[in-house]
């Protein structure tokens, strides 16, 4: 058997999501935001996607079993910290993560419910949609949703309404992201069981982003399993998010790409 290195207790979080081929969300997105916190990042692929920094073209959602298989591996040899859920794919695929999740009830979850592409396609069925929220948020400790996805999720308008019927669908907190708001400020809003916990605003900046949610979702998981609480960890995760938008890489022909390495490469947008 080998020695463990000095670096064995460093914390892993098992991102679970699809591929993007871009590079800008994904699976790629949440290695890097990990990483870039510290953290040790491991993997299991939901689904295939055929996308750019424009839309995504096409869907392909992997084998449940082949999904869980991934997943299992890492659970079953690495002391998993947390865990981020992305893109799912299927609510075959949802179902089969919800069992696994039961199985490690002391492992918080991160759901980042990806219901659309940037660009506009659906990437969520009803079947999915109500998946999640039978199944998944009953075993989740933070959602993420943005606005727009947080309207579909609730089948409400008022943001406040739809914070308190996904609150009751299980899930103990919620993060709702303005990005897609029309405020002059971005204002995101972290409510519990009794409401509003703490809300911050943040500079606007110009252009859209491809990924932005993966790498707030990501950084959240990562810093919860470095033993932040998770009012602390939404906020660094906020902060951190936002830079790598402020120092975005424009090099498609769509959203730009954020820079997740910012502290170690810096980048005019």
């Amino acid at each position: 058997m080998t020695t463990p290195s000095p670096n064995a207790a460093v914390a892993v979080t098992l991102a679970i999501g699809g591929h993007d081929p871009s590079g800008g969300a994904g699976i790629q997105a949440d290695i890097e935001s990990i990483t870039a916190l510290g953290g040790y990042a491991t993997s299991a692929i939901t689904s295939l996607t055929i996308q750019d920094t424009c839309n995504v073209q096409q869907l392909i959602p992997v084998d449940p079993k082949v999904v869980i298989a991934q997943a299992e591996a890492v659970l079953a040899d690495l002391s998993v910290n947390a865990i981020k859920i992305g893109l799912v794919g299927s609510a075959a695929v949802a179902h089969a993560l919800a069992d696994l999740l039961k199985k490690h009830p002391d492992i918080p979850v991160v759901l980042d419910p990806v219901l659309a592409a940037g660009g506009g396609r659906s990437l969520a069925s009803d079947a999915l949609r109500q998946t999640l929220l039978q199944e998944l948020l009953p075993l989740t400790a933070l959602l993420t949703p943005n606005s727009q996805e947080v309207r579909v999720l609730a089948n409400a308008s008022d943001l406040n309404r739809c914070a308190e019927i996904l609150l009751q669908h299980g899930c103990q907190q919620l993060l709702i992201t303005g990005t897609h708001e029309e405020s002059s400020a971005v204002i995101n809003t972290l409510y519990d069981q009794k409401g509003v916990i703490n809300q911050w605003q943040w500079p606007r900046l110009p252009g859209e982003y491809h990924g932005s949610g993966c790498t707030l979702a990501a950084a959240i998981a990562a810093l919860l399993a470095q033993g932040q609480s998770l009012t602390e960890a939404v906020y660094n995760a906020q902060d951190f998010a936002w830079q790598s938008l402020a120092n975005a890489y424009r090099l498609g022909r769509g959203q730009a790409l954020p820079n997740r390495f910012h502290s170690l490469r810096p980048h005019s947008a």
